[in-house]
């Protein structure tokens, strides 16, 4: 299956939808995004669609509502999570200014303090 972003004017993803790869197949049975496109303008109207990948193997990451698609990038990034992160311009993903002290314990990050606290179970 396919997924398309349905982008608003600030290119904010507010919609994810699942189109039948069957949909997007041109007359030499290759799929194409702009066929994709075409279908859903015609089903739900005019809009700004922009194909996504549920295994983020085009444009990064799998669009989620509140992404945003940077066409110079040609990729989704997820909304920021804290001030002081930083965009990774490899992954489209946003980094903590500190790197997780390590993957065995849960952490939380704290903006007021710019550290990683120990979450106590």
């Amino acid at each position: 299956m396919a997924h398309f972003a349905k982008l608003n004017e600030k290119n904010i993803v507010i919609d994810v939808v699942v189109v039948n790869n069957n949909l997007l197949l041109n007359k030499e049975n290759i799929e194409q995004e702009s066929i994709g496109v075409d279908f859903l303008n015609k089903t739900f109207g005019e809009a700004n669609w922009v194909q996504t990948s549920y295994n983020s193997n085009i444009r990064k990451n799998f669009a989620g509502i509140g992404y945003k698609y940077d066409a110079s990038k040609d990729a989704f990034i997820p909304p920021k999570p804290f001030g002081s992160w930083i965009l990774n311009e490899d992954t489209c993903l946003w980094d903590p200014p500190v790197q997780k002290p390590d993957q065995d314990n849960l952490y939380k990050w704290n903006e007021a303090s710019l550290s990683w606290h120990l979450i106590h179970i």
